[in-house]
């Protein structure tokens, strides 16, 4: 099996731990399998250097200094595998087998990279096992360049793809994806397995387990786990993460409508949703989206329940002090929209609204996720709004 192994900076943050992850690279080895590894800077080390920078460095200058942190990892590792008898490589910006190209606008040179990444298959298939610096790139001319923030597990699942990896295991200090955050909810466990969209999603919200921009090179083709450095096989445990993204843009079949209720200083009532919404959940009447504003929120149902739903939030109504009145806007289409780069593409909502102002299709309401649009319109144009947003993605 081919494995990249991505090692986080707690996971190398001192000699026992880097002693840790060569005995469970070498094991991994000596069962017989292909292994890469993707290292962090120490940890802590890559912030420590960008605070000591007291001056206005050049972006090249700035990714020169940053890059010592994952140089000093891979050679702390390779040093560590070679005393047990493993043959290993470390990898590092303007060594001749460096696998990562970015071109001029700093983006991955995807075709160069796969080439160098096929290279570097070819040496695993060999025996040699890569210690690869995570978060750093070169471009065409030399010059080191950067993956951002979270880059290591982008440098780690990019290769784990264009490597033809059959798995990529993420080495953290966490037991894998968690119902919480273990620092601050008591009774936090590991999840066995999460799909790449609802990983993805937590992360752009604060989970700090994956980067979301890694994310985006993981294929149904080869598994992805997250694992904690103590548990020492790199092989099994963790948490597994399924799936892949994909764009899929999807018209509502059926026609919607839109219940709202306004009321004074709403949004300081704790409760009020849960109130309205145990209401329509009661008779069972589903909730496709909320949209809420300073003094309303906003139900939008299937057509079909329209007068049942108007009829219960309208007695929640008289029965709260707090609301004021409700209406009901008919006739509506809603377009979803799901990609795994939506986040990363600037100015995606301005590209579909406007076209659709251009063909003057009122929108009564556009609301976003990490990773999702829906684009609320007049039911009667509803396919002119798709062909629009078709177009834009």
């Amino acid at each position: 099996m081919r494995v990249i192994a991505k090692f986080g900076g707690t996971s190398v943050a001192d000699g026992d731990r880097i002693n840790r992850a060569a005995d469970s690279i070498a094991a991994a080895v000596e069962a017989g399998h292909e292994v890469a590894v993707v290292v962090s800077a120490m940890g802590g080390t890559t912030d420590m250097l960008l605070g000591e920078m007291k001056f206005e460095a050049s972006e090249a200058d700035r990714a020169e200094i940053v890059s010592m942190g994952e140089r000093t990892s891979v050679r702390m590792l390779k040093g560590a595998l070679a005393a047990r008898g493993i043959d290993a490589q470390f990898l590092e910006p303007g060594r001749p087998d460096w696998p990562i190209i970015t071109d001029e606008y700093g983006e991955v040179d995807v075709e160069e990279t796969k080439a160098r990444a096929a290279h570097c298959a070819e040496q695993m298939a060999e025996g040699v096992v890569p210690i690869i610096t995570g978060f750093l790139a070169q471009d065409h001319d030399g010059t080191i360049t950067t993956l951002g923030r979270g880059g290591s597990d982008t440098t780690a699942i990019m290769l784990g793809n264009y490597m033809d990896a059959d798995e990529v295991v993420i080495v953290t200090d966490v037991e894998g994806v968690m119902t919480g955050d273990p620092y601050v909810v008591e009774g936090a466990r590991n999840v066995g397995e999460i799909t790449v969209d609802e990983l993805r999603s937590l992360s752009f919200r604060g989970a700090e387990v994956v980067a979301p921009s890694a994310l985006s090179y993981k294929t149904e083709d080869f598994e992805v786990r997250v694992l904690h450095y103590q548990h020492g096989d790199l092989l099994t445990g963790g948490t597994s993460i399924e799936g892949q993204f994909e764009n899929i843009i999807d018209l509502h079949e059926r026609e919607l409508v839109c219940v709202t209720v306004a009321g004074r200083a709403i949004r300081n009532k704790p409760g009020i949703l849960a109130q309205l919404s145990s209401a329509l959940a009661e008779a069972d009447i589903n909730v496709q989206t909320v949209s809420s504003g300073m003094d309303s929120i906003s139900f939008y149902i299937d057509a079909k329940h329209a007068e049942e739903a108007e009829t219960l939030l309208h007695d929640e109504v008289v029965d709260d002090t707090v609301l004021s009145s409700l209406t009901v806007e008919e006739g509506i289409a809603v377009i979803r929209v799901t990609g795994g780069d939506i986040q990363e593409q600037g100015g995606t909502v301005n590209a579909i609204l406007t076209p659709l102002a251009e063909e003057h299709v009122y929108l009564h309401d556009v609301i976003t996720s990490a990773t999702s649009l829906a684009i609320f319109v007049p039911w009667d144009d509803r396919e002119t709004a798709l062909n629009i947003v078709q177009s834009v993605f």
